[in-house]
């Protein structure tokens, strides 16, 4: 294996870990508006190495280019998504967790 194949694998795995982690969060987190930060900032992170070590290891640079879009592309849509269901949350009238008997 190469330094590319080691580096592409590393980073895959990186990228996996955080999606793991934004799962975790999903199922974890007490309120709409943390499990919604867990999973906007680290699955983003985490498709953000999965594509880079994909990238390090694409043919060509339109494969590169065609990665890199996939990843803006999810990156407005997922940013865009969460701000409409904590927007949508806010309004209905669903508060914050805070911790109870501070």
């Amino acid at each position: 294996m190469s330094v590319a194949d080691w580096l592409s694998a590393a980073l895959i795995v990186a990228g996996t870990a955080f999606f793991v982690a934004g799962t975790i969060g999903l199922l974890r987190f007490p309120d709409v508006y943390a499990r919604l930060h867990a999973l906007s900032k680290a699955d983003n992170l985490g498709l953000g190495l999965l594509v880079t070590g994909l990238a390090v290891n694409a043919d060509t640079l339109p494969d590169v280019v065609h990665l890199l879009l996939i990843w803006l592309l999810v990156l407005v849509a997922s940013a865009t998504t969460a701000h409409l269901i904590a927007r949508s949350a806010y309004h209905r009238g669903v508060p914050p967790w805070t911790r109870s008997g501070s």
